[in-house]
């Protein structure tokens, strides 16, 4: 079977002379453009040569200060510029998502555990070139001694070094299992004289800051339990062993289905609050930069969704 000639329409200039020709009109010389190609100046002046006999047209023309475009020159690099600007992109960027470093993001534990990894399915659905590597420690990230791209804090915001942006506010309140609740009259503040007070190390001053918030800090106890983690006195309110102050934001998916219950309808907002920080002075690199922007339309997803609005 005899194949089918290719249309006119469907030609394409022959692609060496044509990248020639792109360069060289970019940089107005054919010297220039032989430096940055690695080749001959004669080897150029071949290449345009080429491409000017495919498309029966002069491109450039010399005059005592070298070449310059034709009229016909001018136009055709007008319009063929941006084709190999989306090229170049589209080739660094592919280059970048084969690279074998992951996108470093540093995020403590809590917030990893309660609110980015039920995410993380769908940054991979929207970003499936990107590996992620997520650490997490407690201490303020440092950027000019830590690998890391971008970190999620928790503080007022204000740390040396870097540019924070706000994700949410730190919204606190008693939280206790149903369990408890059958079991322990939990109505008034004052009943909390008859339960256990758990307590996270990473947030010590939890109890004290929500008991001054409503005026109540005589009910400061030694009946009491500490955790070394947020996360295991969460586990154990919700298990009923007593009663913890708990980040409503960070607590919203056990909230709705019920596994833990807020108390005493008394919610506090410190003046601390959760960021995405990221290094000052430094521009972000592809990949951080979707990370972020997807950071900041799923937080906006999630103000959206909170009770009430």
């Amino acid at each position: 079977m005899a194949e089918k000639e290719i249309p006119q329409s469907e030609w394409l200039p022959p692609l060496n002379p044509l990248h020639v020709f792109e360069v060289a009109a970019r940089l107005g010389s054919f010297t220039k453009a032989a430096e940055k190609l690695r080749v001959t100046q004669p080897a150029i002046s071949r290449q345009v040569r080429t491409l000017e006999d495919f498309l029966g047209v002069r491109l450039f023309e010399r005059d005592q200060q070298g070449i310059r475009l034709t009229p016909a020159g001018e136009q055709f690099q007008r319009e063929i510029s941006p084709a190999f600007h989306i090229i170049r992109t589209a080739a660094a960027n592919l280059k970048e998502t084969r690279k074998v470093e992951p996108l470093k993001i540093r995020a403590y534990t809590t917030f990893a555990s309660k609110w980015l990894i039920q995410r993380l399915p769908a940054f991979h659905v929207a970003h499936p070139n990107i590996r992620l590597n997520i650490s997490n420690v407690v201490a303020p990230i440092d950027f000019a001694k830590d690998r890391v791209d971008l970190a999620i804090q928790f503080g007022d915001g204000n740390w040396p070094g870097v540019v924070s942006e706000l994700l949410f506010t730190d919204l606190i309140q008693p939280v206790c299992s149903p369990k408890l609740l059958k079991s322990v009259r939990l109505t008034e503040i004052d009943d909390l004289r008859n339960v256990q007070m758990l307590h996270s190390h990473y947030r010590r001053t939890d109890w004290h800051d929500w008991l001054a918030a409503v005026n109540r800090t005589d009910l400061i106890t030694s009946n009491e339990i500490s955790f070394s983690s947020s996360i295991l006195t969460y586990q154990a309110a919700a298990e009923g062993v007593g009663v913890a102050i708990g980040q409503i934001h960070l607590l919203r998916n056990e909230i709705t289905d019920g596994t833990l219950v807020p108390l005493f309808d008394a919610p506090f907002e410190r003046k601390l609050a959760h960021y995405v920080v990221r290094p000052k002075g430094r521009p972000l690199n592809r990949k951080a930069r979707s990370f972020l922007n997807w950071l900041r339309k799923s937080m906006d997803e999630f103000a959206a969704a909170a009770p009430g609005r």
